[in-house]
């Protein structure tokens, strides 16, 4: 989560997001490695997995790669008048480092991939989905409040206030976090791995639409 987010940081949210479809691409075919999933292409399903693979692949190539004519589909920028109220920049055009934030990017799409891996051990050795969470979250606050403490000293950084910060930092610990892991834990315990990555696909689309319609990102016919 980490590197998401600096990578998101350095690039723009559009481009993040394509990161998160080549999750189960990453995910299958470190599974088929360490043998977690069988391959299986003799059958139905292991080669629709199999074609699954190279249309997310082939579709983040495009997504990154081509950008095409822009499209005009709805009305941007929805939060335009409140990010100039409180003089905030424009989140399109900071874009100061997209080497760095894709290597960023490349980091937690691998991460992510070994953590469904991991998760399905854990669902056979240790059942209980909710205090395992709960470890996972205790073991990544102690990581992040480290790694924090070395990047930025200044103790005013860390101030929460009753502003959207806040209610980003709440809605990313209790859904992206913790309904989430569990969520996942249950998934990965019933269909292995390589299920519930595949969902990412959707944040895909939802979040270019999103990222259009409020922060003003064009839409090209790539996307």
């Amino acid at each position: 989560m980490g590197l998401h987010y600096y990578g998101l940081r350095a690039t723009n949210a559009g481009y993040s997001v394509d990161f998160l479809n080549l999750i189960p691409v990453v995910t299958f075919v470190t599974a088929v490695v360490v043998r977690v999933e069988k391959l299986r292409i003799g059958t139905c399903p292991g080669k629709m997995k199999v074609l699954g693979t190279a249309i997310c692949v082939v579709g983040t190539m495009v997504i990154s790669m081509y950008k095409g004519k822009l499209l005009h589909l709805w009305p941007t920028h929805l939060l335009k008048p409140h990010l100039q109220a409180i003089g905030a920049a424009s989140p399109v055009s900071d874009q100061h480092n997209m080497l760095i934030g894709t290597l960023y990017l490349a980091g937690s799409t691998l991460s992510y991939a070994f953590w469904f891996i991991i998760q399905v051990r854990v669902s056979k050795d240790f059942p209980s989905k909710y205090f395992s969470t709960l470890l996972a979250c205790v073991l990544g606050t102690v990581q992040a409040a480290v790694f924090g403490l070395i990047l930025d000293r200044d103790l005013s950084a860390w101030a929460l206030k009753w502003d959207l910060q806040l209610l980003v930092v709440v809605y990313s610990g209790v859904f992206n976090t913790g309904v989430s892991f569990c969520l996942i834990s249950w998934a990965i315990a019933r269909r292995g791995p390589t299920y519930p990555s595949m969902f990412n696909s959707l944040a895909l689309i939802i979040t270019t639409v999103l990222d259009s319609v409020l922060l003003g990102t064009d839409v090209s016919v790539g996307r």
